[in-house]
């Protein structure tokens, strides 16, 4: 006979109720035992988790969990996965996590699909520059033939994607709908794996030159530290258009600014650092950036729908088969965002 696995979802009920649909969660409690959603407490704390993690098998987290301490999972005598609806585990997972062989997945990759999807709509609108006209339009202008002779489609343009992310994936997929160049940007992956994804594998150097739109989606880490910076900036093609959904830090802000004031190029930037951009930052006064308060994953209703829906089939998979399609080991952590 089997028995249902035991579950806790370790997350605030508002996150939780906007997580996971009816229908998903009612599908859910067919094939596990699971705390109701209306019981999560309006804060998780370590005291809540504590005090209810003892003979549950899995573990659903989500944004404010707090850590897996030595002292909570000592309270985790049956605890065998860990599953994070929303993206980063950083925050959460702990080297005692991984000492005691508990498995780890999160919802990364459903997360990865939305912000692909913002980033192609961005890609397509700077290109026909609505922005521009929207503005000029709602000045009183109509059509005005030098700024339409500036605009293009996603048609012979070159795309330049850095970083073969689970974002940057999903992109380059999205992007096999037009009749355009991808270049790839990314150390870890080999010529044999560009070829397989239809990509051309060049430097960052060569990348920035070429392209007439450069798409960030690589992780926060030391080495992604403003891989974007003064060096490297100058040479972006007059007209070329720069695309930030994935982490502030990945530009030198103040290098960005000094090429935004040329007036030759356009930003789009769902991130910043710091987050918000100071009330005075020039990103916040010229005309050649738009400016989005990182929203491009996992804030939409659908968008966490879509997060709440993976988890389960992850929890599902790891169930019935002992696998899922993500798992994140403690050898990702390093270059994984």
């Amino acid at each position: 006979m089997f028995t249902k696995p035991k579950v806790l979802l370790a997350m605030h009920r508002n996150l939780g109720e906007q997580i996971f649909r009816k229908e998903d969660f009612e599908y859910f409690r067919s094939f596990v035992n699971v705390n109701e959603i209306n019981s999560l407490p309006e804060r998780v704390d370590e005291v809540f988790i504590k005090d209810n993690i003892r003979d549950v098998d899995i573990c659903i987290t989500c944004w404010g969990t707090p850590p897996f301490t030595e002292e909570i999972l000592d309270n985790a005598n049956r605890l065998k996965l860990i599953a994070h609806s929303a993206g980063t585990v950083k925050p959460i997972i702990t080297d005692y996590v991984w000492e005691r062989g508990i498995r780890v997945t999160s919802a990364a990759p459903a997360i990865a699909v939305a912000v692909a999807e913002m980033t192609l709509a961005l890609i397509i609108i700077s290109l026909k520059r609505i922005f521009q006209f929207n503005e000029l339009t709602h000045k009183g202008f109509w059509k005005i033939e030098e700024e339409i002779a500036k605009s293009r489609s996603l048609y012979s343009v070159t795309v330049g994607i850095v970083s073969a992310s689970h974002v940057g994936r999903n992109l380059i997929r999205l992007l096999k709908n037009f009749q355009v160049d991808i270049l790839l940007y990314d150390p870890y992956v080999s010529k044999e794996e560009a070829e397989k994804l239809g990509v051309k594998l060049v430097s960052l150097e060569e990348l920035i030159s070429k392209s007439d739109v450069v798409s960030l989606h690589a992780p926060s880490i030391p080495e992604t530290y403003h891989m974007i910076n003064r060096e490297n900036i100058k040479f972006l093609k007059p007209g070329a258009i720069l695309i930030n959904t994935a982490r502030g830090s990945l530009i030198d802000e103040s290098a960005l600014i000094e090429r935004l004031a040329k007036g030759d190029i356009f930003a789009c930037l769902d991130v910043t650092d710091p987050e918000p951009p100071d009330i005075n930052s020039p990103l916040r006064k010229l005309p050649n950036v738009i400016l989005t308060p990182h929203i491009a994953g996992g804030n939409s209703i659908t968008d966490r729908w879509r997060q709440g829906k993976y988890i389960i089939d992850q929890i599902y998979q790891f169930i019935t088969k002992g696998t899922m399609d993500y798992e994140i080991t403690k050898e990702m952590l390093p270059r994984i965002a």
